[in-house]
């Protein structure tokens, strides 16, 4: 199974992904960006579109790198990563379930003014541009097709810990 945490950039996907792998006896952390990262160290690079994701072969090898994964250690992927892009998601959830992998899709969500604020206090990363720059996509996202999608864990008032257990819950329900 896949535990798919998505929102906006800066919410907390990867911090509570950590933490939701600890509650999920079997599971492991499989950060998609990874893939793009690896995609973006090609030589000669790659045509630029200014986001990983846009580029053709990223999809299916984020579905393919899950389905090997799980072929070979079985339980439970936990997978923190933004995607916005409806077709981006569609392409990817029917890949994963070509393989008869089923997906629990989770959007961790902020009200604006949490998220701007939670953007501009990460002390690890510090305030960031491109976090800023996805906070109207991902509200477009949103209302238009993403909240519809997916389980919604408005974190707003949650810690990462409280989401965390909530997701686990939720998923050990069936």
């Amino acid at each position: 199974m896949i535990v798919w945490l998505n929102g906006t950039h800066g919410v907390g996907k990867t911090t509570t992904g950590a933490l939701v792998r600890r509650l999920i006896p079997g599971s492991r952390v499989l950060d998609a960006e990874k893939v793009g990262e690896t995609l973006m160290d090609i030589e000669p690079g790659l045509p630029w579109t200014g986001n990983f994701q846009d580029w053709p072969p990223w999809r299916p090898l984020v579905v393919e790198t899950a389905r090997r994964v799980l072929e070979y250690t079985g339980g439970t992927l936990v997978m923190p990563m933004t995607v916005l892009v409806e077709r981006y998601w569609r392409e990817i959830s029917a890949g994963l379930a070509e393989h008869a992998i089923p997906v629990r899709h989770f959007v961790l969500h902020a009200d604006r003014d949490t998220l701007l604020r939670r953007i501009e206090e990460d002390t690890v990363l510090g305030p960031s541009e491109f976090r800023r720059a996805y906070v109207e996509p991902y509200a477009e996202a949103a209302r238009t097709w993403l909240h519809q999608e997916a389980e919604v864990v408005d974190t707003t008032r949650l810690t990462p810990a409280q989401a965390a257990r909530r997701i686990a819950e939720a998923v050990a329900r069936g």
